[in-house]
């Protein structure tokens, strides 16, 4: 049997309507993988959860659940947090898209091919994804866009960083 790992995919918000349906805040960019009829969700109460339907009206997220059947258990919900239990290697759906727990700890190559630092987290922005790199203790924020992180090697641990002055440096020359 292959790894697998727990990743959050939604928090519940509140309750809609007066038969158990509630609204929830996605964690993924794959609702339709995640939230499909018959998904069994972890909760952070230790239970399960088990998605019946699910519509997206006005672009809002809202869920059935098999163990939710009327308001007053949907209320009860508000602020519990959704996991599902997935492969490891599990890779997203459209191409050179990736999981935030398939960069987390990658190292970081300059353009050369020196090893810089680890990425140390992703930061979810309005315009883009931001990496937040480790350079021996000092954070570096650098937009994840194929202009600055060409290349992305899951295989081999890594990601190189375009050739761009002041990257990963504190003292860049000022144009």
């Amino acid at each position: 049997m292959s790894e697998t790992v727990e990743v959050t995919v939604g928090v519940i918000s509140r309750a809609h309507g007066v038969r158990g349906e509630v609204y929830v805040e996605p964690r993924t960019d794959e609702i339709k993988r995640r939230f499909t009829a018959g998904a069994q969700l972890r909760t952070n109460q230790g239970g399960t959860l088990t998605v019946q339907t699910v519509k997206q009206p006005s672009g809002r997220l809202v869920v059935s659940f098999r163990e939710i059947t009327d308001r007053t258990a949907a209320e009860q919900q508000r602020g519990c947090v959704l996991s599902a239990v997935v492969p490891a290697d599990e890779r997203p759906s459209g191409q050179e898209e990736y999981f935030d727990r398939q960069l987390t700890g990658l190292t970081v190559l300059r353009a050369d091919g020196t090893a810089s630092g680890t990425i140390k987290e992703i930061v979810h922005g309005p315009a883009q994804d931001l990496l937040v790199i480790d350079l021996n203790g000092s954070e570096y924020l650098v937009p994840f866009v194929k202009a600055l992180v060409p290349d992305v090697d899951l295989d081999a641990g890594s990601v190189r960083l375009a050739d761009v002055p002041g990257l990963l440096d504190d003292g860049a020359e000022e144009g």
